[in-house]
């Protein structure tokens, strides 16, 4: 499928080279020419699941932080020729760090984000073929030299966020490795994971669910409304196991089917409480929802799952009622003639205060074309209306286009920004997009 993104080379190496014109304090015009020639603009590519920065050896990143560590991520290559897997490294001065290599996939989820671990991190997550289920997640320090701060793993996806929007970044991901196999291969498929939500509190990694219960009570709501009272019936009145069984006729198969399904969700309402830091209603609607006779012991299946799942990395567990810091303040960067693709980088935005503020600058952009469109038909140029949070994350996309659907407005909420600095921290900004294939 053909897509529009925003990941050439070309634009990275621009990107950052803005962050090193701001403390450099090179010309505006160097740094306007280095961005207007690729902005927004980088042609035809191939679609990528979760927005990979490379996957089987098509895509690349390359960026240098001010603090003049470099990130490049994309091909590997063998004898000078590039091949179908991934690797990345870091580098400074005349040194160089591999951090991923032979992947099928690798992805700069952040740069330059403040994690809480003391300083400005960059964020790989790679995929090695071996590994059916789950990706890695390395947060690599962005100072001289670059340290290997944390390794997560586990997860089908790692995506940091300012969720609430509060200068507080967390970890979204799931527990896929933890349910792979579980009961059976239905019910332990990696889409069915329950989500797992993490943060750094002074450096220590903890579990902060219980933070986001309207998100998991979401989810809980939307699987119960899908239940069907009729196949909820026939599951409870099995034996939990559903060992496989002959089937005889099509409806066996369809009846055995049904009963599975519902097996998968039942169990996706308990994992929402658990995750969310509610083990008492956990419990309550298993009673509620499984066969009698097998309560006890999937009960205790579940507590095993979740004792070695992903949780059991974290250092431990936010207070259930913690409190929040409050929001924080959203740079409004609309105020300027031009849309960010058209910004005078270096020389920053000037606030109402009179500060600096760098703009947001794209990590990784696609634009699927529109079913039935050909090679020849040119994606109409789009103004977007975007609040982009600190981890460089969409929390919100507006635009009057008729082209902007809600097939194109998913798309863009998985979008991936360097975020707005300001005194060298990210920040959330509020800023006007121009999307187009102009080169």
């Amino acid at each position: 499928m053909r897509v529009l993104r925003a990941s050439a080379p070309c634009y990275y190496r621009s990107v950052m080279k803005l962050l090193l014109c701001a403390r450099r304090h090179c010309s505006a015009r160097h740094a306007a020419s280095l961005l207007l020639f690729c902005a927004l603009a980088s042609g035809v590519g191939h679609a990528q699941s979760h927005g990979f920065v490379c996957r089987e050896g098509n895509g690349s990143f390359e960026a240098e932080f001010y603090t003049g560590v470099a990130v490049q991520v994309g091909a590997e290559r063998k004898d000078g020729l590039a091949t179908r897997k991934c690797e990345g490294a870091l580098l400074w001065g005349t040194q160089k760090l591999a951090v991923a290599s032979t992947a099928e996939e690798v992805d700069v989820d952040a740069f330059g984000i403040d994690l809480g671990l003391g300083g400005p991190v960059v964020t790989f997550q790679a995929k090695k073929p071996e590994a059916e289920c789950c990706m890695t997640l390395q947060i690599y320090s962005l100072q001289r030299p670059p340290k290997l701060l944390r390794t997560i793993t586990g997860g089908t996806f790692f995506s940091t966020a300012d969720t609430d929007l509060d200068g507080q970044i967390e970890i979204w991901t799931d527990d896929a490795a933890a349910i792979e196999g579980f009961e059976s291969p239905n019910v332990g498929r990696p889409e069915l994971a329950p989500t797992v939500v993490l943060r750094f509190v002074r450096g220590r990694l903890l579990d902060v669910g219980s933070e986001f219960r309207s998100y998991f009570d979401s989810e809980i709501a939307s699987v119960r409304r899908a239940l069907d009272p009729g196949d909820l019936r026939d599951f409870k009145n099995s034996n939990g196991r559903l060992a496989p069984t002959a089937h005889f006729s099509q409806e066996d198969l369809r009846h055995s089917e049904r009963l599975e399904s519902t097996k998968a969700q039942v169990l996706r309402i308990i994992w929402a409480y658990l995750y969310s830091g509610r083990e008492e209603e956990a419990w309550k609607s298993l009673a509620e929802l499984w066969p009698e006779a097998d309560v006890d012991r999937i009960r205790a299946a579940i507590s095993g799952m979740r004792a070695r799942g992903m949780l059991a990395q974290a250092d431990g567990v936010a207070p259930k009622l913690a409190s929040h810091a409050g929001p924080a303040k959203i740079f409004d960067l609309r105020t300027q003639a031009a849309p960010i693709s058209e910004i005078a980088w270096a020389r920053g935005i000037r606030t109402e205060k009179g500060s600096q503020i760098i703009p947001p600058a794209p990590i990784l952009i696609e634009r699927r074309a529109p079913v039935g469109a050909s090679e020849a038909d040119a994606l109409p140029e789009l103004l977007v209306e975007l609040i982009i949070d600190s981890a460089g994350k969409v929390r919100s996309a507006e635009s009057a286009a008729p082209a902007f659907d809600a097939s194109l407005k998913s798309e863009v909420g998985r979008w991936k920004f360097v975020p707005a600095f300001d005194a060298g921290h990210g920040v959330a900004s509020h800023v006007f997009m121009l999307v187009s294939q102009k080169r």
